[in-house]
């Protein structure tokens, strides 16, 4: 019996220490996080830092609209019949892509900084936007080719051609890490903003071709790819200004303010929430509602309306293929008469005078040159009723 005291001791002990090391260990946390985030994630719940929380709660939001933006377009992709809308739909699938990888980039901000995590920054950063603005490019060009040409490259070239200018970027930042971590011997989380910015050179060259694809893409004929073009162009211009907020405050804004390396890791990570949320809103969803939009059923036209207008039932006439020296000859050969027929038609009106309308009916010839208008001349004439020859006397003959 006396095993149980010693048991309840003991139990009373452990749980003593693990409250006294817990309430240790909570001490070091900050404020909001608990037993299952410890450094270096703390920035994931750190309510001190309410950026960070905001940033992980903006990014999966958006990981989440992308990933069912994805879904639907590879769902419906059967549904979609015209080849000037399947043509964008690769271009589409790679840039949410690419915004998944922003949004997944933005958390390597949330953690706090060592070796490995900077060469992640530092070799993700260009080439995701690369292969984001690249897919902009290349819907700017399939659209000036449907507004010119009214026909598109195939949806796989304008995919390989974004990944070939992807590729270049992924080649300038593989050079910056060899020449400064790997030839000079520098630290991977040692570097200047200004080289950072200047490292993403050829993002914003490609972001400027971009624009200037979707302004010639509103000069094209075919009025149908003008909406398109001017969602392209908005987002486009969007974000050059976000470039241009975010490398100002970069290089300059945090130094003014005194927060030059506090500050640096906030400004990236909201700069890439804010781009991806800003493609996937104002290029990625309305390209995926215009691909997946039905095409509008062709209406008949309804030949005996008058109200139409005559020139678009006119589209339909074989009088067209005759030339005009031609069909007036056989226009005047139906108004022609011989003296028999004539003589015949006389003879027949004073048989029908006598006979009350009784007499024998008129021979093949004559009822072969006498003028009946019908329905389908009535239609080639654009709904206008002819005009009969002077010498028809009416149905009475009949």
């Amino acid at each position: 019996m006396a095993f149980h005291p010693v048991l309840l001791l003991l139990l009373l002990t452990v749980t003593h220490r693990a409250n006294s090391q817990a309430s240790d260990d909570s001490e070091d946390l900050p404020r909001g996080c608990g037993w299952g985030l410890v450094r270096p994630y703390t920035l994931l719940c750190d309510l001190d830092s309410i950026w960070g929380v905001a940033v992980e709660s903006v990014a999966a939001g958006g990981v989440l609209a992308a990933l069912l933006l994805a879904l639907v377009l590879l769902c419906r992709l059967h549904h979609i019949s015209e080849a000037e809308k399947r043509s964008g739909v690769g271009p589409i699938l790679l840039l949410l892509l690419g915004i998944l990888g922003l949004f997944g980039l933005s958390f390597a901000y949330l953690i706090e900084q060592d070796e490995s995590l900077c060469l992640l920054r530092r070799a993700l950063w260009g080439l995701l936007f690369a292969v984001c603005f690249s897919c902009l490019l290349v819907q700017g060009v399939r659209l000036r080719r449907l507004g010119r040409e009214r026909r598109s490259p195939g949806g796989c070239a304008l995919t390989g051609l974004a990944l070939g200018l992807s590729a270049v970027q992924g080649i300038i930042a593989a050079e910056w890490l060899l020449l400064t971590v790997l030839r000079e011997g520098r630290a991977a989380c040692q570097y200047l903003p200004l080289d950072f910015s200047l490292a993403c050179s050829y993002v914003l060259a490609l972001l400027l071709a971009a624009l200037t694809a979707a302004s010639l893409a509103l000069c094209g004929k075919t009025p149908q790819w003008r909406c398109n073009a001017i969602w392209l162009l908005v987002s486009c211009l969007l974000s050059l200004l976000l470039w241009v907020a975010w490398v100002g405050f970069y290089l300059y804004g945090n130094a003014w303010l005194g927060r030059s390396p506090d500050w640096n890791d906030p400004a990236l990570a909201i700069a890439l929430v804010a781009q991806g949320w800003l493609l996937l809103i104002f290029h990625a969803i309305p390209e995926s509602h215009i691909c997946l939009r039905p095409p509008p059923q062709p209406t008949a036209p309804d030949y005996f309306d008058t109200s139409q207008n005559s020139t678009r039932m006119r589209e339909t006439s074989f009088d067209e293929d005759i030339p005009l020296s031609h069909r007036q000859f056989v226009e005047n050969q139906g108004y022609g008469y011989s003296d028999e027929n004539t003589a015949g038609l006389r003879s027949g009106s004073s048989a029908g005078q006598h006979n009350s309308n009784t007499g024998a009916r008129p021979s093949a010839p004559f009822r072969s040159n006498v003028y009946q208008p019908t329905e389908m001349t009535m239609i080639l004439n654009g709904g206008a009723v002819p005009s009969a020859p002077p010498t028809y006397t009416g149905r009475q003959l009949w």
